[in-house]
Formats: structure tokens, C-alpha cells, sequence
């Protein structure tokens, strides 16, 4: 038994239940109970106990887009690299590092993402991943960094046409084959989708390729409309909007998530609502990249689309998101009202609704038998903390560096903002070595 208590308590259960001192008692792998922390310590007096010394107590935030592999492009400079547009930047960086990276880069890249992800707060990351310089065996080094770090993770291999038909299917391969492997284990740790870079680097044959070797019950994880080049393309190539190709081949659905959606027309909205398919808004990559911001609020207000929050590979900490997310729309729109309670709503009921359709335990939401995915934050604002208002104090007085304590699945994996059971310092150390070996790959 594990207490975690003597801190203000975010449940995020359906009566936004808040306690001024509350506590969390966590049974295995599961909330036993939520209460005041000086009962819940009466009724358990042998546990052990986690003190939030008045901070915060919440949900573990939840990744629902990133791109674990570019965790090695932080400081890097690539020779005779000057974008002028996306697909500058995709050519030019992206895949000239997935076409590099190896296995070794792949696994430390990866160990690094979940380790920063404990770090903020982050307990379940849904990634895209992609190495063409090495297909085979890519996830399991992800999925291995993941379980010596203890973070839930739900992956997938980005399927392209662009380095050719052979290695289309291999990137096919390597996701049915770790559905396969994930789909065996039984701690709701590991999930898997098939994953699909972009509509634009996809024929139709490839996609039904993809198809082919997706079994029911798991969707598709692709990037749509990020760019206007992709709609240019599906245009000239198909004769159609791109999520109107995608529904005609059947990539659409429940269990698909579609990444990003900014340059989408009402009709394509209706089809993304009509099949139920996730939509995934990624705000810092987007203002990164200069392609453009979407409508958010129009697909979340007017079409009832669910909409869930994602990083994109931009960090591991989505308070940044958060905050990033809640100024885009009001300046897109010039409106001083959007995404105050969009963004919110995204983050913190979606992401876990979203999430939820691929892992059995209840995700976002402390609440007895809901997973035991518990964080701590070190915040003491300026003004009263309430039911009403502590959305308002996550967004402009909290980011991840504030996390303390981060519990995952019953598992004490940070405590007083100590990574538990690795040596942190050598995995940093490991990763900058092999940062560097992909440095000098990547400019030779």
C-alpha cells in the first residue's frame, strides 16, 4: 500500500471532485482510494507515505503524439541545411536523421524520451517512430527503453513510400510484427497501431498494403494535412481532399488518430466526426514549423470531433503545450476567449478518452480502481487554489520542472525528484556519446 497525500488534490473525475489536503492510497497497480489525507492515513497507518508538503497531487499527463527519434536533433547542426518551407524541413532534417539513425541511436533516444517524460510528469506516450536506417527491430528498442524506465507507451513504425517499396514493407512489417508482440503481454504497459507517415508519401497501393496487415481492433496512427503541400498533392494525384481518400480506403475509424488536421475542409471535418476519428493538435511543433494553425476550435465546438493534445516531438513537457495551445487560437482567431476551456479539455479529459481506447485500466483520473498513474508538483501560487480555478494555475504558474514525484502504474518512478531504480546520470551520459556518433553520421 502507498500513500501519496498532504497536498492539494486535482481528481478530474466527473464532479471535479478537489480536496484542499487530499491523498491517494494505491493498492498493486490500481487507486484503492481518494479521500482526506488524515483519514486515509488512519485507515491505512502501515503504508507508505509520499508527502506533496502542499503541492500539488493530479493525473499523470498524457503524450498522445510524439516523435521519440528526434530527440537527438536538440543542438544539432546539419551542414548546408537552410530551410524555406516544410518540406525543406522534412527533406533537409528529419529524414536525413531517420534515414541515419540505427538501432543503438534509436534505443538511447528513446531512453532518454521516457526518462525526461517521468521527469515532466508524462506517464503514457503514444510515439510515431521512424529509423529507415534501421527498420527491423526499431519498436523493441523502444519498447525496451520504455520497460526499464516503467512509462506506459503505445507505439508505431511510420510507413513511407520515400525510400522505396522494399522498405515501405519493412516498415509494414515491423508494426504488425510488434502489434504481434504487444498484443501477447498482459500488463497494459505496451500497446500498438499501425503507423503511417503522411497521405502525400503513401500511394494507395502502400496503403492498402498497410491494411492488409492490420488486424481488427487496431487503427491507424498518420500525420494529415500538416502541410499544404500534402493537400496540393492528394489533389493532384487522387482528385480529392485527403481525408476524403483516406475514408474511401477505409484508414479511418475509432481506433485511428490523425495527427495535426490543419489544413482540412468542413467536409473532411464531417468525415473525421462521422467515423469517430481521433484528431491529435500538436501547437508548439505546428508554430515551429510555420505551417499554419488549425481549427481546433471549430472541430472540437462545432463538429464535436475529439481532439486530444500532443508534443510532436517538440519536448517531453506538455504544461508547455498547455500554455502554447491556450495563446495560438486566441491570436489565430483574435479572439481573447478561444481555447480557455478547449485546450484544457483536450489535455486533460480527451487525452485520457483517447488513450483509453487502446489500454484497459482508466487513464487521467484519480479514482478508485483507476490505473495508479499519480504525479506530484512543487507549486504554491500567489492566489487561492480551487475547484474553479486550478486549470488557471497548471497554465500560468506550473510547467514540468515542478514535478517532484511521478508514480506509474503503482510504481514509485521519481521521489522527491529522484529517478528510481536507473543511474540516471549514465543514461545522459550514453545518449550524448551516441548523440554525437549520429552527429557525425548524419555530416560525413
Amino acid at each position: 500500500m502507498l500513500l501519496i497525500g498532504n497536498g492539494r488534490l486535482i481528481t478530474r473525475d466527473k464532479e471535479g471532485t478537489f480536496f484542499e489536503n487530499g491523498c491517494v492510497a494505491i493498492e498493486g497497480q490500481k487507486i484503492k482510494a481518494v479521500g482526506a489525507t488524515t483519514d486515509l492515513r488512519k485507515e491505512f497507518p502501515k503504508a507508505e507515505f509520499i508527502d506533496a508538503k502542499g503541492g500539488v497531487i493530479m493525473p499523470g499527463f498524457i503524450n498522445m503524439h510524439n516523435h521519440i527519434y528526434s530527440t537527438f536533433a536538440r543542438g544539432l547542426s546539419i551542414n548546408n541545411y537552410h530551410p524555406k518551407n516544410f518540406m525543406d524541413i522534412l527533406e533537409g532534417q528529419w529524414w536525413r536523421i531517420d534515414r541515419t539513425l540505427n538501432l543503438e541511436d534509436s534505443y538511447h533516444s528513446a531512453k532518454i524520451a521516457y526518462l525526461d517524460s517521468i521527469k515532466n510528469g508524462v506517464t503514457t506516450v503514444f510515439d510515431h517512430h521512424a529509423s529507415y536506417g534501421a527498420i527491423e527491430g526499431s519498436l523493441t528498442q523502444l519498447s525496451n527503453a520504455a520497460d526499464e524506465l516503467g512509462v506506459r507507451t503505445c507505439l508505431c513504425y511510420e510507413v513511407s513510400d520515400r525510400d522505396g517499396e522494399a522498405k515501405m514493407k519493412a516498415a509494414v512489417k515491423e508494426n504488425a510484427d510488434f502489434i504481434k508482440t504487444s498484443g501477447e503481454r498482459r500488463d497494459d504497459m505496451q500497446k500498438a497501431m499501425m503507423g503511417m507517415h503522411a497521405a502525400f508519401t503513401l500511394s494507395d497501393k502502400s496503403l492498402e498494403h498497410c491494411a492488409a496487415y492490420t488486424p481488427e481492433g487496431v487503427g491507424y496512427h498518420i500525420h494529415i494535412a500538416e502541410d499544404i503541400a500534402d493537400v496540393y498533392d492528394s489533389l493532384a494525384k487522387y482528385g480529392k481532399p485527403i481525408v476524403n481518400r483516406l475514408y474511401d480506403l477505409g484508414i479511418l475509424g475509432k481506433q485511428t488518430m490523425a495527427g495535426h488536421c490543419i489544413h482540412i475542409n468542413p467536409h473532411e471535418m464531417e468525415l473525421l466526426r462521422d467515423t469517430n476519428t481521433m484528431v491529435v493538435t500538436n501547437p508548439e511543433s505546428n508554430m515551429g514549423n510555420a505551417v499554419g494553425c488549425p481549427p481546433a476550435m471549430r472541430m472540437l465546438n462545432e463538429y464535436g470531433i475529439l481532439m486530444g493534445l500532443g508534443t510532436d516531438g517538440y519536448t517531453n513537457d506538455l504544461t508547455e503545450s498547455y500554455k502554447v495551445g491556450n495563446i495560438i487560437h486566441k491570436h489565430h482567431l483574435a479572439d481573447p476567449n478561444a481555447a480557455w476551456a478547449e485546450i484544457p479539455q483536450m489535455l486533460f479529459n480527451n487525452n485520457p478518452q483517447m488513450a483509453n481506447r487502446y489500454f484497459e485500466k482508466k487513464l487521467g483520473v484519480l479514482e478508485a480502481e483507476a490505473a495508479a498513474d499519480v504525479i506530484v508538483l512543487d507549486y504554491n501560487g500567489p492566489t487561492p487554489m480551487t475547484k474553479d480555478n486550478y486549470n488557471a494555475h497548471i497554465l500560468f504558474g506550473m510547467n514540468g520542472g515542478a514535478v517532484t514525484d511521478t508514480i506509474i502504474n503503482g510504481e514509485i518512478r521519481m521521489k522527491n525528484r529522484e529517478v528510481q531504480g536507473v543511474d540516471e546520470e549514465k543514461i545522459w551520459h550514453d545518449a550524448q556519446v551516441q548523440a554525437q556518433s549520429l552527429w557525425t553520421r548524419i555530416n560525413s
